[in-house]
């Protein structure tokens, strides 16, 4: 870089000279350009060795170097030839071997810079770039016409073809890469090299035509002394800024394509306001005329397809705008409005003081269809819903997919009657839907809105009328009335203070003895949670137990109660031996069987307490065995281990004889409404011929299958009687043991335990 300055600053140096004291030939001004090109060539070829180049970059400096070579062996065979004749220098022409070395140059350089990547574009926006660059190229052509080319044709000296062809090249170089430079988006050739090397084509061929027009042959002493020096500087920048470049030096640069059409119009607008002033009409301004009305056409041509594309990309804009409103506003799944949209209307509504009403569907036991049908049947389910809430609800109302398996409805109008619509859907769901042919059922809760509500406040009381008519039965419709939510707001609280309870340690386990019929020893116990709570006292696990399930708190309460029962289990075996204790029981919902880390908790308090898995039973009713896959997979598991799985409340639910194949019980256990009055025998004797008859089938059936039995309930002496037999040997009730604290157990194993000392 420095060398190629130095070059040109003495070569400046030698044309002040020449002009104050006369020193040197005028034929060594030839000198300075191929000296200069000499120092370029070598710095191209120092990047094509030294650096990491992109193959895309390679190529293009590679035949830049050949250009630069060229173009130095023309300049350096003129500089020659001039010095060998330098008496005739003011006269001679440019051998037609040299300018054909610099034409090649210049050619091989034109189609570098042709062969730079571009910005990739297709349709409308290749059509609108490829007007851009040729309005760009015909803007810039024309005016270096105007000032240059033109100018050289009609000088007082006639130009040599050889210098008019190549300066007419140079011109090409630059405007070539001058438009090209506009739409490179920043690829592996640095922008701003191929903006130097534009200018040193094009800037010291327009200096030089001006010089030469305006001086003769005095301007081309000056050309080539001082101007034409500057094209290896230029071409030597623009190796120092790819070098740049490949160090990460580079500098972000906008691009300026878009502004570039415009420009070169306004370009064209030079010359013709040169002709409006009064130039000549000669040849080179018709040429001039023509091309600005080709420009002014294209430009034309441009504006067209922008306003085209302007005009499609709103009407994409709007449609999407469109869609995403809509998808912002609904549901992917079902197509209904969503909350957002539901919520949006309500506050409509309310705003308007029009009548309006709110129906909240919630459907029943729809986790069940996932559980045993999968999630993608339970998803077409609600899609069939769906339809079902469009077909019934009309244009009477607005219908919502509020959560899950959560709907709604919104109701305005003086002749809107919320009721009828419940009944219709409860009627239209008793009635198989989507493809699997599926019954559903739904619990809808119906509010009103009332002077001075808010969108919260009709969403509470239609969710908790609706709360209210799942704790009547389900499948069924309640309208909320003042003082509704009371209750149900002190149950969802029960929530929130299950949670504290368990981190404050507030339950406690007592344990029911199972006892053997016959003699009344105690073979078992069943662990029965209680909730001390600080202020209530006992809460009834009939109170705590439902919320506990609806929460999910279930999981981990039946955990702890898991855990204490397997240590307190190992604890008696430890004080009164092995034999002592044949089992300890406890309830597992069928929430618990679904969690996938149940299995896992089991094995790990029977390791932490040492409790033989055979001595654990684990007690599940009929509804929970047939909950699905799941948990028939972890029941199978379960029964693997060694545990002993018990049928709880058996003949209560769908209790068949398929059941007890499939499911790995080891104990059944007949449940208290048969025992109740099994034992009477007067004006209810039928009743106690059917209970018995019941029971009297458990047990056939249980033994039928290799099946211990537990009768539940006995709360006298009559009941025990009747239910041995029946051949019952074992049972559990208030008659024989009321359930008791672990201590209380221990005094009674240790009873039973000098009683049978006493014996022996």
């Amino acid at each position: 870089m420095t060398a190629t300055v130095g070059v040109a600053a003495i070569g400046t140096v030698w044309y002040v000279a020449s002009l104050t004291v006369g020193a040197g030939t005028e034929a060594l001004s030839y000198v300075f350009v191929p000296v200069g090109g000499v120092l370029t060539t070598a710095s191209v070829l120092h990047l094509l060795r030294g650096g990491e180049l992109d193959p895309v970059a390679r190529r293009f400096w590679g035949a830049l170097l050949v250009a630069a070579a060229a173009i130095t062996v023309g300049y350096g065979w003129l500089a020659v030839d001039m010095l060998a004749h330098a008496a005739q220098a003011r006269t001679r022409s440019m051998p037609l071997p040299a300018a054909a070395c610099v034409a090649i140059g210049f050619g091989v350089a034109i189609w570098a810079v042709a062969r730079v990547p571009v910005v990739t574009a297709g349709g409308v926006e290749w059509w609108r770039m490829v007007l851009d660059r040729t309005i760009a190229f015909l803007g810039c052509a024309t005016v270096l016409w105007y000032v240059g080319l033109s100018p050289m044709l009609s000088a007082r000296e006639p130009w040599s073809r050889q210098a008019m062809a190549l300066v007419g090249l140079a011109f090409l170089v630059a405007v070539g890469a001058a438009t090209k430079v506009s739409y490179v988006a920043g690829g592996p050739v640095d922008r701003a090299a191929i903006r130097l090397v534009a200018a040193s084509g094009g800037v010291t061929a327009g200096i030089v035509a001006v010089l030469a027009v305006w001086f003769g042959y005095a301007g081309g002493i000056a050309a080539q002394a001082v101007v034409m020096p500057l094209t290896p500087v230029l071409a030597t920048l623009g190796v120092v800024a790819q070098c740049r470049a490949d160090l990460g030096l580079r500098r972000h640069a906008a691009r300026s394509g878009v502004l570039l059409p415009y420009l070169a119009m306004m370009a064209v607008d030079v010359p013709l306001l040169a002709v409006a002033a009064g130039a000549p009409l000669s040849w080179s301004v018709r040429v001039v005329l023509v091309a600005a009305v080709v420009v002014t056409t294209l430009v034309g041509a441009r504006q067209f397809i922008a306003f085209r594309e302007n005009a499609r990309l709103l009407r994409n804009t709007r449609l999407q705008e469109e869609r995403l409103q809509y998808e912002v506003s609904h549901d992917a799944l079902t197509g209904l409005a969503n909350r957002a949209l539901f919520r949006d209307r309500l506050a409509t509504a309310l705003a308007t003081t029009a009548r309006a009403s709110v129906l909240l569907v919630d459907l029943d036991d729809f986790k069940t269809v996932n559980d045993l049908l999968g999630h993608g049947v339970g998803d077409r389910l609600l899609v069939s819903v769906a339809q079902l809430l469009r077909a019934e609800v009309g244009d009477d109302g607005l219908p919502v997919r509020v959560a899950g398996d959560e709907f709604a409805v919104l109701l305005t109008g003086a002749d809107a009657d919320p009721e009828a619509l419940a009944g219709r859907l409860l009627a239209a769901l008793d009635r198989p839907i989507s493809e699997h042919r599926l019954l559903v059922q739904a619990s809808i809760g119906i509010a009103a809105a009332v002077p001075g509500a808010t969108v919260d406040s009709v969403l509470r009381d239609a969710d908790v009328a609706m709360y209210t008519a799942k704790q009547r039965g389900k499948a069924s419709f309640v309208r909320y009335v003042d003082g509704m939510g009371e209750p149900v707001l002190a149950h969802m609280q029960l929530g929130g203070e299950l949670r504290r309870a368990l981190d404050d340690n507030e339950f406690r386990l007592v344990y029911q003895p199972i006892l053997r019929l016959d003699d009344n020893r105690v073979i078992g116990v069943e662990a029965l949670v209680r909730w001390h709570h600080p202020t209530r006292g006992v809460v009834s696990p009939a109170e705590f137990i439902p919320a506990a399930e609806r929460t999910g708190l279930i999981v981990p309460l039946g955990r702890f109660v898991l855990r204490e029962t397997c240590r307190q289990a190992a604890a008696w075996s430890s004080e009164f031996g092995p034999d002592a204790l044949q089992e300890a029981g406890l309830n597992v919902s069928a929430r618990q069987l679904h969690d996938p880390d149940f299995v896992s908790d089991v094995t790990a308090a029977l390791a932490d307490s040492g409790l033989p898995s055979e001595r654990l039973v684990l007690e599940v009713t009929e509804s929970a065995v047939l909950r699905g896959q799941q948990v028939s997979r972890t029941l199978c598991e379960l029964d693997g281990m060694g545990i002993r799985l018990s049928l709880d409340d058996f003949g209560t639910g769908e209790s068949s004889l398929s059941l007890l194949r499939a499911f790995p019980a080891a104990i059944v256990k007949l449940d208290k409404s048969f025992v109740d009055g099994i034992e009477i025998d007067d004006g209810q004797a039928a009743a106690a011929d059917a209970r018995q008859a019941v029971a009297r089938a458990v047990i056939q059936l249980a033994h039928a299958f290799g099946l211990d039995t537990v009768a539940e309930g006995i709360e006298n002496a009559g009941q025990t009687a009747v239910l041995r037999e029946l051949g019952y040997t074992h049972g559990q009730g208030y008659h024989l043991a009321r359930p008791m604290t672990a201590q209380g157990v221990s005094r009674l194993l240790a009873r039973q335990q000098t009683m049978a000392a006493a014996e022996r």
